[in-house]
């Protein structure tokens, strides 16, 4: 932690900012799997020095949202069946957890912006917004898992989310916006009763129909429609 009299680097702050906007760009799809990053091209873009967007890559890397080849090449990682697997595991122990741990901690103010970020998701099905939809549902999870000020296991989330983003862009992309059962209204609804049991149970079937009983259709598609798909979800 930085003392009160610790002076801020420059370097410091700007790698910082290369970082949040590459992690927001793979939280909501806008890097797709198994594309390459420019680092040169990235730093201009972000108007900050290479130095600071290596430093970023690196961090991000060890976060298994990046992949840096021997040749120095960065791409997006691809996603294979076992690496979903791995990842939908993780969700399901994590933010079941996260859930529980916040309900006592929601209060008035929390639940209004939950039940915005529900709205803007909503908003998304109705014109067709890959971006807003990808970007409200990270907000609405987030809202309600980092109201129980479980910082540990929100790391570990975002890390999770940042691995999943460039793939469920593209099922989104793929499917458009097929409407599920809203386990968002239970989760809302769960919070509204304090019913931790209800909200366990909501965010679990969250997961399972948007990332399992979507996500996983893509994989038994034919290759050629599996193409088709990555190059929609790309749009």
């Amino acid at each position: 932690m930085r003392d009160e009299g610790d002076e801020v680097r420059p370097e410091q702050t700007m790698q910082d900012r290369a970082y949040q906007t590459l992690r927001h760009a793979l939280i909501v799809g806008k890097l797709p799997p198994g594309k390459g990053i420019s680092l040169r091209a990235m730093a201009e873009d972000l108007d900050v020095g290479v130095m600071p967007m290596r430093a970023a890559i690196a961090r991000l890397s060890a976060e298994n949202a990046l992949t840096v080849h021997d040749n120095r090449r960065v791409s997006i990682p691809e996603m294979t069946t076992d690496r979903f697997d791995q990842l939908m595991q993780a969700r399901l122990l994590i933010e079941p957890t996260c859930a529980m741990r916040a309900l006592g901690a929601i209060d008035e103010a929390t639940l209004a912006r939950i039940r915005a970020h529900d709205d803007e998701i909503n908003r998304s099905y109705q014109i067709g917004d890959a971006e807003l939809y990808m970007a409200s549902n990270h907000a609405f999870h987030f809202e309600i898992y980092r109201a129980g000020r479980s910082e540990v296991l929100t790391h570990l989330l975002e890390s999770v989310w940042m691995q999943f983003g460039p793939f469920m862009r593209t099922v989104y992309g793929a499917v458009g916006a097929v409407r599920l059962t809203d386990k968002h209204e239970m989760a809302i609804d769960a919070i509204e009763r304090r019913d931790v049991t209800r909200l366990k149970l909501a965010i679990e079937a969250d997961i399972l129909d948007g990332m399992d009983l979507l996500g996983k259709s893509i994989f038994t598609q034919p290759a050629e429609m599996r193409s088709v798909s990555a190059a929609s979800g790309q749009a």
